[in-house]
């Protein structure tokens, strides 16, 4: 897998470790250890993830490779580190071995400690694009509100 992608660069790298960092200082010590210490990053599709297709990915965690791979919106359409802060708290679900609805759901009720809120994201195309994937995933996550359609984390 590692052989067959291509590895990120320098600068790519300290977006990363920034991103982590933010983590880190949330209170997320484990996923922060995963992801800066096991986690092998590339920045191209391996063999594995051409063959299954990530269309719409910001990134792709191969279980229990603990290999990531970062698509160029994780990096080009992600407004700052935040942004990036929690598409790797997501990540950090797969590392652990967790599935797709677990991971989107976790993120999710977890983005608030780590800054990442409605109010300052709400307009921005990753949030948009997180809040559409896991409402379809994990719907009872959006039964709040007076309309009983709103987020019921913060």
């Amino acid at each position: 897998m590692i052989v067959s992608s291509d590895r990120l660069g320098y600068d790519d790298r300290q977006t990363i470790a920034a991103a982590v960092d933010i983590l880190e200082r949330a209170g997320f010590a484990k996923e922060a250890f995963v992801l800066r210490h096991l986690a092998t990053y590339r920045g191209t599709d391996n063999w594995w993830n051409r063959y299954v297709g990530h269309q719409s990915a910001y990134a792709a965690t191969n279980f229990p490779f603990e290999v990531l791979t970062l698509y160029p919106p994780f990096f080009r359409i992600t407004v700052d580190d935040t942004e990036r802060a929690a598409i790797l708290l997501h990540e950090s679900y797969h590392l652990f071995g967790d599935g797709e609805e677990r991971a989107l759901g976790g993120a999710w009720v977890d983005k608030a400690r780590i800054g990442w809120t409605e109010d300052r994201y709400g307009q921005t195309r990753a949030w948009k694009n997180t809040r559409e994937w896991t409402s379809a995933s994990v719907p009872e996550l959006f039964q709040c509100g007076t309309d009983g359609h709103a987020s019921c984390a913060p």
